[in-house]
């Protein structure tokens, strides 16, 4: 058995204390070095948080990114996966899982979906937990997947099956216990590698870097999404600032609930819980029960559907969105999900 001398980290700590930006192969070469378990957890756990107080840059989030694309398992689906809705987390508005339920609105909206999500690392429930409380079994297999994105046009890969090399720093980024560098990866790394996407940030600073990675990394279209409120979606309670790829250039523009005919709400009316209270609130959106929870998935699936659809605008989307729940489509595409992967 050939043991691998540890990879020092302390010479790119000093950097990024010092307020310098590693390379792009640097950061590859760092991340490699983490999931192989070669790092110490001390100097793993003081890299990323220099990186996260002083910001990651674009070189950094691309070498990180490209690391772990290479190390995830393959998913390879005859039917091209269109979109993945996915946020960084971390925002700590308490909040049930929006993008979760917008993926099922999305999805039977006739658009394929690949949601790309994990268990929840600083918050309460994540999209996989939240998942797996509606009865999805998140632990399927690759096989599995395909099966429901070639049948039904969505799948949810649950970024611990696909990435394992991550399992080696998951205790370690529970004891941290704030948002890193992988919380920006989650959006970065669906192995479904989807030709669109929303991605919701909790740190308004990353936008651009976030929209920048998605363009290197061959995204079409793309959408990251801030809202003044701080939540890492599109927020009925006040405007949401997008930095959107076009696929030739970025854009910048503001979402206001009211220009689309909806209500401004307080972010208490948007709250969620526990896994179980936030699969029942999405369960309940999804089977048609009106009020602010139904109306920020509208919301969100509204710009989801834009993005997915060239030339479509926000009022178009949100007609679309009520339709897929109103017609019984959405809720048909849990079911179908939690049939095919409990197969």
């Amino acid at each position: 058995m050939i043991v691998q001398p540890p990879y020092e980290l302390r010479p790119l700590i000093r950097r990024c204390v010092d307020g310098l930006v590693l390379s792009c192969e640097e950061m590859e070469l760092a991340v490699a070095a983490m999931t192989n378990g070669t790092t110490s957890p001390a100097q793993t756990a003081a890299l990323l948080i220099a990186l996260s107080l002083r910001g990651e840059s674009l070189t950094e989030v691309l070498g990180a990114a490209r690391a772990l694309r290479a190390r995830a398992v393959s998913f390879r689906a005859s039917r091209a996966c269109a979109l993945d809705v996915c946020g960084t987390g971390g925002d700590k508005s308490g909040t049930f899982n929006i993008s979760t339920a917008v993926a099922f609105v999305v999805a039977g909206a006739n658009v394929t979906v690949a949601k790309h999500g994990n268990r929840a690392v600083s918050g309460r429930c994540g999209s996989a937990d939240a998942m797996a409380a509606l009865g999805v079994r998140i632990d399927a297999s690759p096989c599995l997947s395909v099966d429901a994105l070639d049948e039904h046009g969505i799948a949810f890969l649950f970024a611990q099956a696909y990435h394992p090399a991550l399992r080696c720093l998951a205790e370690l980024r529970r004891d941290i216990g704030v948002r890193t560098l992988f919380n920006l990866l989650g959006p970065l790394i669906n192995p479904a590698r989807p030709r669109r996407q929303l991605v919701g940030v909790a740190d308004a600073r990353t936008m651009v870097t976030v929209a920048r990675a998605l363009a290197a990394l061959g995204a079409e279209q793309a959408a990251v999404v801030h809202a003044e409120d701080g939540m890492d979606e599109v927020s009925l309670c006040g405007p949401t600032r997008v930095v959107a790829w076009t696929g030739s250039v970025m854009r910048e523009f503001a979402i206001l609930p009211e220009a689309l005919g909806m209500e401004r709400v307080s972010r208490e009316s948007l709250s969620g819980g526990d896994a179980a209270e936030n699969a029942r609130l999405i369960r309940s959106v999804l089977e048609g029960a009106r009020g602010p929870h139904r109306d920020v998935v509208l919301l969100n699936a509204a710009l989801a559907l834009a993005l997915a659809s060239d030339g479509l605008e926000l009022r178009a989307g949100l007609q679309r969105a009520r339709a897929s729940i109103d017609s019984g489509a959405a809720l048909a595409k849990l079911h179908a999900l939690v049939e095919v992967t409990n197969r």
